[in-house]
């Protein structure tokens, strides 16, 4: 199955199993947004702003394959915590942030992993699944110094100890400290191709988007090997009905000879 995607004049087609979500949960002010905005564009905004939530859309060449990578920006408040739970149910790959001064921060994402692991092996008891759950434990604003740090980084290390595919990093988006390493290390853990990383790809512009575009085998040169990345301006989160069918097929997949009971959004 492909996806077909438009950029501006760009069209351009990406297999279904190379589409994926990423999705940041975290508290409100602890840099989600900041640190989504280093890995599209390589920028920090010093305005702050409160997410309700943000939806943006990244595609990628990579050695003459397709793929795409959605990224929901929650809102920390979670006003709504149904789309929330629906959030969770439909993202591949997580990162989960929390601010190193800021205790409570810190204390929202021990809950919100543990709802996590629990709303994904709902998931998966319906399912079969056997794929792992790539997640990156995020403490962000270490340029503050330890004189502000709430948060020991033995304690947050923690969370992830015993489990091969979470990982805990101490980042900057203001200064882009250890944010490249932390999208390797997420890429790495969903086996996903490390030119994906920020730093491992060309990065360019709708207007150029005729490098996504194959070409016949004998007109290839050596920067065919080459991967890029375009952010596409226009893109919209697929709508809650959407979502909803997504996983209404993914939980009946497997199963459609027996009745299954439904894991409920609540």
């Amino acid at each position: 199955m492909m996806k077909t995607l438009s950029s501006g004049n760009c069209t351009f087609s990406v297999p279904a199993k190379n589409s994926y979500r990423m999705v940041v949960l975290g508290a409100s002010r602890v840099g989600k947004s900041s640190i989504v905005s280093r890995f599209l564009n390589g920028r920090f905004e010093d305005q702050y702003t409160p997410t309700i939530e943000d939806f943006h859309r990244k595609v990628y060449n990579i050695r003459g394959d397709m793929y795409q990578l959605d990224i929901l920006d929650t809102s920390g408040n979670h006003p709504f915590p149904a789309m929330r739970r629906l959030s969770i149910l439909t993202g591949d790959v997580f990162i989960l942030v929390f601010s190193l001064d800021n205790r409570e921060s810190f204390d929202e994402v021990k809950r919100l992993q543990k709802q996590i692991l629990e709303v994904k092996s709902c998931l998966k008891n319906k399912t079969k699944e056997v794929a792992e759950l790539p997640m990156v434990i995020c403490g962000n604003k270490n340029d503050h110094g330890e004189l502000c740090r709430q948060v020991p980084a033995t304690e947050a290390e923690l969370l992830v100890s015993g489990d091969e595919n979470c990982a805990y990093f101490e980042v900057s988006a203001k200064k882009n400290t250890n944010v490249d390493e932390m999208f390797f290390m997420l890429f790495s853990m969903a086996k996903l191709p490390h030119e994906m990383s920020p730093a491992l790809h060309r990065k360019i512009s709708v207007q150029y988007g005729d490098a996504f575009h194959p070409r016949p085998f004998c007109m290839r040169r050596v920067k065919d090997t080459d991967a890029y990345g375009m952010v596409s301006p226009f893109a919209r989160r697929p709508s809650v009905n959407s979502d909803l069918k997504y996983i209404k097929a993914k939980v009946l997949r497997e199963g459609q000879a027996r009745e299954r009971d439904k894991c409920t959004i609540q």
